[in-house]
């Protein structure tokens, strides 16, 4: 497999329940496991309609778009994957068949999702670092019956941390760039969301309603 098929089957793949509702977000590897298994099948959004494929359609129209793509007329933002005897376009949506329940109404309070939230920058420097140079800080201390929730944790470098201490920020003299809330959907979600492959997310996604979770 090329490198980039690999990188094709990373990519990632908004999940609908039966009623359009989108309630996961899975890889691209998940997404042909669940149309093989003719549990899901793809959405397709051309010119303000929706088409609906299963695996063998899909393969039928990627081949389609494969000449194009030879053509130099081609989505730049599509991703492929190659066979030994076939390629196929990853899928954007897809719809599973068996399936109603409705999405929750809540966001995953962890690592990810705290750092998606906050942009990878420290609430108190304002500085950007990579995940491996931040860390969660209370802002009122956990030491002193600080809870872990969105609205009392944040985004901290190291040095600010360790400035901070079992302190609040007011008694180290130090100001939060932002206060923290609870986010409405997905942190990550909403990273997923400016990036243009994924545009046709934003036909099923209604942020007053609900969130999905990325693994």
């Amino acid at each position: 497999m090329s490198m980039a098929s690999h990188a094709s089957l990373n990519a990632s793949v908004l999940v609908l329940n039966r009623q359009y509702m989108a309630v996961h977000v899975v890889d691209v590897r998940r997404a042909f496991a669940l149309l093989l298994r003719e549990l899901a099948e793809v959405i397709h959004i051309e010119d303000g309609q929706y088409a609906n494929y299963d695996f063998h359609s899909w393969r039928e129209v990627s081949e389609l778009k494969a000449q194009f793509e030879e053509l130099g007329e081609d989505d730049p933002h599509a991703d492929w994957v190659s066979s030994v005897n076939f390629r196929i376009q990853a899928p954007r949506v897809l719809r599973l068949l068996h399936f109603d329940r409705v999405p929750k109404l809540r966001v995953r309070l962890n690592r990810r999702n705290l750092f998606a939230r906050d942009g990878n920058r420290c609430q108190y420097c304002g500085k950007s670092f990579v995940t491996s140079e931040l860390s969660v800080d209370h802002v009122v201390p956990s030491c002193r019956g600080g809870q872990t929730t969105w609205e009392n944790v944040v985004c901290s470098c190291v040095r600010c941390n360790v400035r901070k201490g079992g302190r609040t920020p007011d008694e180290a003299g130090m100001k939060l760039t932002r206060k923290p809330v609870r986010p409405r959907r997905s942190p990550m979600l909403s990273v997923k969301l400016g990036n243009p492959k994924y545009e046709s997310w934003k036909t099923f996604l209604d942020a007053a309603y609900w969130s999905v979770d990325l693994k």
